[in-house]
């Protein structure tokens, strides 16, 4: 999946739209549920070689949201890395290359929204 492509699915899935927190940077987006705010989605593009990709040049990546459990499977796969800049026990990095299977960004963009929507607690 590419950039745009990432950003048509969430708005199409989550009815959410794309934000830049961050000054001056209008290429690293955040998608945050509406109503706590929390992140489920981080679109950055970063140097290839953060990955230990040998390249000199950028590439797209989404962060997610994942069961600690999938992610040890998860980064033996084609495009699926230890999460870049974030906590690598809860989240994971999907390069948006080619090399990451759609279907499986698709599912793990899933449980990082289901991971992250607002609970109901138990009075």
């Amino acid at each position: 999946m590419t950039r745009e492509e990432i950003k048509a699915h969430i708005f199409e899935t989550y009815g959410v739209k794309e934000d830049y927190p961050w000054e001056n940077d209008t290429t690293d987006a955040v998608f945050r549920h509406p109503e706590n705010k929390k992140w489920f989605a981080l679109l950055m593009n970063i140097p290839a070689s953060k990955l230990g990709i040998k390249s000199d040049k950028n590439i797209d990546i989404l962060n997610v949201k994942c069961d600690n459990i999938l992610i040890g499977s998860l980064i033996r796969e084609s495009g699926f890395f230890p999460a870049y800049h974030m906590n690598k026990s809860c989240w994971i990095t999907a390069a948006l290359d080619g090399s990451a299977d759609d279907e499986k960004i698709k599912w793990i963009l899933d449980m990082s929204f289901d991971a992250t929507k607002k609970t109901v607690k138990a009075k």
